[in-house]
């Protein structure tokens, strides 16, 4: 059985420890690798490594930290398809869909090119009499990150890229499902120009993730999960005086007003509702009909996911794959046998639905009640859920009374009901005829409320600064023979 290995000061070092999770190929049920989960001495060492490295990194040119990124930008390109291939060969999702998260990464990286101009601070003169003032940014030290399975290249790319652009190092805990991509993406970054031990990987579950929280050399940590345990993670770093920012769980509501274009909203819900089998923190998971549109909308849903071919990556033709693990697939499947509502579309009927592997094919529920489970917990799966409201201001009230602020979209032709559902909704994304808001590596992306702990979003200008912080300068250069002593507070006019 192959066993996946951790990445170290540069190289791949086996696992000395004696837990192994498996790694399944979702397709088949079958296992096909094992993680040997890190002790705490490996841990350790990862971050030493890092911090050995941190010195020599920090003090490289910003030029020169951007030139990696290219670099890496370039070799990640190139070996895209390999990227691709083995992503979904662990994860499941499709390979076109494991294509497009890579470009999505990519982003990122492009993004952290441009450091030069993104790490630059401010400056005063004159500020008093002689006086200047400026301010500089500065890298943190060794930061970590803990990744989900769902998309195991694009969010270490959110976290790795911005850090050790600004100058930090950086330890990665990606998913024990689906850890091989990690390994892939630090030997380009070794050979990008990425000095040994800036980047670190380790594999493992839970007990990874608390050695790396109680370690003293950790400055700050990232985390994208579930809110029980992004809560639980952040609460435990911010005592140890860490820098948290943990993303957490989404409910994200797409409300659909009467004058919307009903093809393009059906289009829209089956898109973002079962693409990568629902898998995904920005998944709608709840379409929100006002008025007169419902009944034509579910129709249309429902006509359009008789349509969807689902099978293994394998297939050219599948467009959704099976879920992560056999475990999350029967709890998914849990939340039809009470739906809470009617329940149109049923995909533990489909034939993929009892071939072999973790497959579940698309269901659709109408007239859910939002006292039900299928409305309150977040499923991560292919469950769409109905809502039916009689007002746009029901509708906005579902949003914002939901514990979730992760994302949200309004498809209608109104540009002024659009403009007022931007303004009225409390939530961190948000779509006006786009299902997904995924923000442009240019932004930040996070939610609110219970989708995120921390006060910094990822990635782009708050990631950052997430990962640097600020210095103030005060100078003065005066002549010395006007030297005095002044116990006075100091005057600034």
């Amino acid at each position: 059985m192959r066993e996946i290995p951790h990445w170290i000061n540069g190289v791949e070092v086996a696992g000395s420890g004696d837990r192994r999770l498996p790694v399944f190929d979702p397709a088949t049920g079958e296992q096909q690798a094992a993680v040997v989960a890190a002790t705490d001495e490996e841990v350790r060492a990862a971050v030493l490594a890092a911090r050995a490295a941190q010195p020599g990194w920090r003090a490289a040119s910003l030029s020169r930290r951007a030139e990696v990124m290219f670099r890496f930008r370039d070799l990640v390109d190139a070996h895209s398809k390999e990227i691709a291939t083995l992503l979904s060969a662990e994860h499941g999702k499709t390979v076109a869909d494991a294509a497009g998260e890579l470009a999505r990464g990519l982003e990122n990286v492009e993004f952290a090119t441009g450091a030069p101009h993104l790490l630059k601070g401010d400056y005063s003169e004159q500020a008093a009499t002689g006086v200047d003032v400026y301010s500089i940014r500065q890298p943190l030290g060794v930061v970590a990150g803990v990744t989900p399975f769902n998309f195991p290249a694009m969010v270490p790319m959110w976290m790795f890229c911005t850090a050790l652009v600004a100058g930090n190092t950086f330890v990665l805990k990606p998913s024990e499902k689906d850890p091989s991509v990690s390994l892939l993406l630090a030997d380009l970054l070794r050979r990008a120009g990425l000095p040994d031990g800036a980047f670190n990987v380790v594999q493992g579950d839970r007990s990874a993730v608390t050695a790396l929280l109680a370690d003293p050399d950790v400055a700050a940590l990232s985390f994208v999960g579930s809110t029980p345990v992004a809560r639980a993670v952040y609460e435990a770093g911010t005592r140890a005086g860490k820098r948290v920012q943990a993303l957490g769980g989404a409910k994200n509501h797409m409300v659909v007003l009467p004058d919307a274009d009903l093809g393009a909203a059906a289009d829209a819900a089956i898109s973002a509702g079962f693409g990568s089998a629902g898998e995904r923190c920005m998944a709608v998971s709840v379409v929100v009909a006002v008025g007169a549109v419902a009944d034509p909308l579910v129709a249309a849903i429902a006509e359009r996911i008789g349509r969807i071919r689902v099978g293994p990556a394998t297939d050219p033709d599948a467009e959704m794959g099976p879920l992560i693990s056999g475990e999350h697939r029967d709890r998914v499947r849990s939340y039809l046998d009470r739906p809470g509502g009617e329940l149109v579309v049923d995909g533990r009927t489909l034939p993929a639905a009892d071939g072999p592997g973790f497959f579940l094919g698309a269901s659709l529920v109408d007239h859910v009640s939002t006292d039900s489970d299928l409305y309150t917990d977040e499923i991560f799966g292919p469950v769409l859920s109905v809502v039916r409201v009689d007002t746009y201001e029901q509708a906005v009230d579902l949003v914002n009374t939901n514990e979730y602020g992760n994302g949200t979209a309004i498809f209608t032709r109104d540009g002024g009901a659009a403009r007022r559902f931007q303004y009225d909704v409390v939530c961190g994304m948000v779509g006006v005829n786009v299902p997904i808001p995924v923000p442009v590596a240019y932004y930040s992306f996070g939610g609110w409320k219970a989708s995120l702990f921390g006060d910094l979003h990822m990635y782009g200008p708050e990631g950052l600064r997430f990962y640097t912080r600020t210095k103030v300068v005060t100078s003065r250069w005066p002549d010395p023979a006007t030297s005095e002593v002044d116990l006075g507070f100091p005057k600034v006019r």
